[in-house]
């Protein structure tokens, strides 16, 4: 279906029922899903998935892919900017509103991203100070070193991080069971 952007939450609102009527789901983003009932109505069904901010400089992208893809298979929304940005989306905003909205932020450390200068760290820091509106006990902030580098400062003398290596599975394991071990905790409060 080829038609024009929608221009309001009306228009969003008649093609999202155009489409319902024609047989589909309608999936948005962190949003949920949209499907026509038996008894006509339009049904939803929240997204209830654990959403995980991956940081990273574009030098480690490999071995960011191969973490998200053991989060995603593990039944977590990870969110990484070459999966998930679109043409001609405003990234600074996006990316913002994924740290904002982020059940976690995962700092993605080498010698390459740990060194240089731009949005990784950009990230780092705007990703700390949502951490600040969290509850104190929270684990929102996950430093996870892909290789053997030095960790900032001001993160190693307040959290302790996880290394990927040698074995990346084992690391990327210890990722999952900590964020569900964190999951229940926060559930049980």
């Amino acid at each position: 279906m080829t038609s024009p952007p929608p221009r309001s939450a009306d228009q969003v609102a008649r093609l999202v029922r155009r489409c319902l009527e024609e047989g589909r789901r309608v999936g948005i983003e962190r949003l949920g899903v949209f499907r026509l009932g038996r008894d006509g109505e339009v049904e939803f069904s929240a997204s209830h998935r654990t959403r995980i901010f991956l940081a990273y400089a574009e030098e480690d992208g490999a071995a960011v892919e191969r973490l998200f893809t053991c989060l995603h298979e593990a039944g977590f929304d990870p969110w990484m900017d070459r999966r998930k940005l679109l043409p001609g989306q405003n990234w600074p905003r996006a990316i913002e509103g994924a740290i904002e909205t982020a059940d976690f932020f995962i700092a993605c450390l080498s010698r390459r991203s740990v060194s240089k200068r731009g949005a990784f760290q950009s990230e780092m820091r705007y990703a700390l100070d949502c951490a600040r509106h969290s509850p104190f006990d929270d684990i929102y902030f996950i430093p996870a070193r892909l290789e053997e580098c030095s960790v900032p400062a001001r993160i190693r003398q307040q959290l302790q991080y996880i290394d990927l290596f040698p074995d990346f599975s084992a690391g990327a394991q210890k990722i999952v069971q900590m964020i569900r071990k964190e999951l229940r905790r926060r559930q049980a409060r």
